[in-house]
């Protein structure tokens, strides 16, 4: 798919012009964005549109990736990276450089930091319905599993909580965007790795905070400990595990130090059942169950939630479960 990053160009002349220091760029390379040379530095470039909290956990993996796959340093080059990512890019030691110049580039004898340079491009968030709260639940239910593709539209909306209609909207934007392609007996998702970070990103941006619910935590600390222990089952609801405690039980992996739950149980059975108490700054989060069923089993939200959870964390070992997820659970993505 093309990708436009004509911003290479806008953001490095502008460093150059504040910094008053040659930079080449070439970006006729195949296997990577672009090669940006100072000095004799040279740097592989990676792009990204806009960086922003919801999405800066993923592209810090992807880099995080990059990087221990190269032997040259990377550099990050966007339209938008909002203070908050500025900030994790340089503690995380990645270079970075926007359309304003803002730049923050340092490797052995090169040190360039600049900062204060006003962006008049705005943070432009994805308004495709596609990517909007009821297209991303229909997204969700796509993904999971592929037989799901081959659905009815009805069957679609139901296990979607939306309508018949939205899902007739939002499969003919996503054949737009050439994420779907149909045939006469079939429907094929294509641009797949895309779509998933598409999703991640505004699921975590868009959908997530609004089926947030309550934060709380555990009263006594021995349950937090056993909380593998914890009976989850009810009659007249689901409790499940997602994010950290849900990518322990799938990998064996990760010890949780932050807790989730999806849930269609009203808050004071979830926490009877877990022993927990409100807290603004518990450890536990209580998030709406918005699908029909649970896709897995009887303990855990389906992968693709705890994968994008994990991954949006930012942290290391949330990712290197990720990833361990992705590989398995959802290999077929």
């Amino acid at each position: 798919m093309y990708r436009n990053n004509d911003f290479i160009y806008e953001a490095t002349s502008k460093l150059e012009e504040l910094i008053n220091i040659p930079i080449q760029i070439d970006s006729n390379k195949d296997n990577y964005h672009a090669l940006l040379t100072i000095g004799n530095a040279q740097f592989l470039v990676e792009t990204k549109s806009a960086i922003r909290t919801s999405n800066q956990g993923f592209i810090l993996s992807q880099l995080e990736e990059i990087k221990n796959n190269n032997s040259r340093p990377i550099i990050l080059i966007a339209e938008y990276i909002s203070k908050k990512a500025t900030e994790e890019l340089k503690k995380r030691g990645f270079n970075y450089i926007d359309v304003a110049g803002n730049a923050f580039i340092k490797y052995k004898y090169l040190a360039i930091f600049v900062e204060g340079q006003k962006n008049n491009k705005k943070d432009k968030t994805n308004q495709s319905r596609a990517f909007q709260e009821t297209g991303l639940k229909i997204i969700f239910h796509l993904l999971n599993k592929p037989e799901h593709l081959q659905d009815s539209y009805r069957r679609i909306a139901e296990q979607s909580n939306v309508s018949v209609g939205s899902v007739s909207n939002v499969m003919a934007e996503l054949e737009e965007l050439n994420y779907l392609l149909k045939t006469n007996n079939k429907r094929i998702l294509k641009n797949k790795t895309e779509l998933l970070e598409r999703w991640v990103v505004d699921f975590n941006a868009t959908l997530r905070p609004r089926i947030l619910r309550k934060r709380m935590r555990f009263i006594d600390p021995d349950h937090q400990k056993k909380w593998r222990d914890i009976n989850l089952h009810s009659e007249n609801g689901s409790i499940l595990w997602g994010g950290e405690p849900g990518g322990a039980l799938l990998t064996d992996n990760l010890r949780p130090e932050q807790f989730t739950v999806f849930t269609d149980l009203e808050l004071s059975q979830v926490a009877s059942k877990l022993h927990l108490a409100p807290s603004e700054d518990g450890n536990l989060e209580i998030l709406q169950k918005f699908w029909k069923n649970n896709l897995n089993n009887n303990q855990v939200v389906p992968s693709l939630l705890i994968y994008a959870d994990l991954i949006n964390s930012g942290f290391g070992r949330n990712i290197e479960t990720a990833k361990k997820i992705l590989e398995n659970e959802l290999q077929h993505i």
